[in-house]
């Protein structure tokens, strides 16, 4: 294929997946309604309802604003070369590959961040604010961007560096060594980023002793799961919404609970989200998950490493200048339908994984406590509770509450 025919099978990728996320938002939309469903009753009362409606016409309104800036300023790019550009004005300062592609990488970053910052900005401060979700701070706020850009700097450009040198050394069989590469460092960041990352961000405290502290102890002796530690991590900083999560592996396994899920949930019901957490872990969702991360990461860099050494990549973006990043910019783009479909794959087993989790939770401490704990994370947040069907196939990860609460009935 020409690098002219590349680069109109690029347009075309992206004016579709932007055209077809337009088609999925529009068929969300044709579930709204002004009058509180019947499914919805003891759920949401008219006044809740009404604002949830309110936020997720908001919401919508934003991402098609948000979305059409990112799509014409990808086309934009595209049209004027501007990759290849910019690719030649660094090249005025540097001849390394190593050095060209952080530079590359890093500006594109930056500058992506710099754009994409007004909308952040009006969507924690505006949208967020005005119903009730937002409590950062506009220096919290600040320091998040610098240390974000201080991580990506460090382990984003570390990262980067050694697969391009692992590149100019191994040529096309790179895809090996940067696949156990990537592996190890996603192990190493599962396995330290609650220790490490994390509370560069947030404060993290152990659950004190207590009620709950007693009742999760029980529970983890009870289903034979060894915990090396609940903490508390203080997520009021910056929003009022909850969420729990499980990190690590091995000797390090940790539930991470937020403060303002601890403020707005019974003992038992954070005990049941909990016992949701150590389903996941019990039913080996976890290792399936890393499994088919591994197993995809490596089918991406085998097909990267056809590909990768060709000019008509690099010369279909402007550039009469072969190179690893610009390359890598035009499979990234040619990748996408095929990441697409894994992504379906994902959401797939992950709804199932989320049903099990349930079921574990629902067999091994308390269905009814769960429903009412995700019932008030569903009010909490004004989640829309009746989104389409392809809206939900494409893009959720989760199931819908209805359907969780189905499900549970049926446990």
């Amino acid at each position: 294929m020409t690098h002219g025919s590349l680069f109109i099978l690029i347009i075309a990728i992206i004016v579709f997946g932007y055209l077809f996320d337009l088609w999925l938002g529009y068929l969300n939309t044709t579930t709204w309604s002004s009058v509180l469903p019947g499914s919805l009753k003891g759920i949401y009362d008219n006044e809740k309802y009404s604002e949830q409606q309110k936020f997720e016409r908001t919401r919508y309104r934003f991402k098609l604003v948000s979305g059409a800036f990112s799509f014409l300023l990808m086309i934009g790019m595209l049209s004027i070369d501007g990759f290849a550009i910019l690719d030649n004005f660094l090249r005025q300062y540097t001849s390394s590959p190593i050095v060209l592609a952080l530079l590359f990488f890093g500006t594109i970053g930056f500058l992506s961040d710099l754009l994409s910052t007004p909308f952040d900005i009006y969507d924690t401060f505006i949208i967020e604010q005005r119903f009730g979700f937002n409590n950062t701070t506009a220096l919290t706020y600040l320091l998040d961007k610098l240390k974000g850009w201080l991580l990506a700097v460090i382990i984003g450009g570390g990262l980067l560096s050694l697969i391009v040198w692992v590149y100019e050394k191994t040529g096309s069989s790179f895809w090996l060594v940067t696949w156990g590469i990537i592996t190890f460092f996603s192990l190493v960041a599962n396995y330290f980023y609650t220790i490490i990352i994390l509370p560069l961000f947030n404060k993290l405290t152990p659950l004190p002793d207590g009620e709950l502290k007693d009742e999760i102890g029980a529970f983890v002796q009870k289903v034979g799961f060894k915990l090396s530690s609940v903490y508390v991590i203080d997520g009021s900083k910056r929003s009022t919404r909850g969420n729990a999560y499980f990190s690590g592996f091995g000797r390090q396994k940790k539930i991470v609970l937020y403060d303002t899920l601890i403020a707005e949930h019974s003992v038992q019901e954070l005990v049941a989200i909990l016992a949701h957490e150590i389903g996941h872990y019990k039913r080996k969702h976890i290792l399936k998950g890393m499994i088919s991360s591994v197993i995809q990461t490596g089918l991406l860099l085998l097909i990267l490493s056809y590909f990768i050494g060709n000019p008509a990549l690099s010369l279909a973006l402007g550039s009469e200048f072969p190179s690893f990043h610009l390359a890598l910019i035009t499979f990234a783009i040619l990748y996408s339908p095929i990441s697409i479909v894994f992504g379906l794959g994902q959401n797939y087993l992950s709804r199932k994984h989320e049903y099990e989790a349930d079921e574990f939770a629902a067999t091994f401490y308390n269905a009814e406590a769960l429903q009412l704990a995700l019932k008030k994370l569903s009010i909490k947040n004004l989640s829309n509770l009746t989104p389409h069907p392809w809206y939900v196939f494409v893009n959720y990860s989760h199931p819908t509450l209805l359907n969780r609460l189905d499900a549970l009935d049926k446990a």
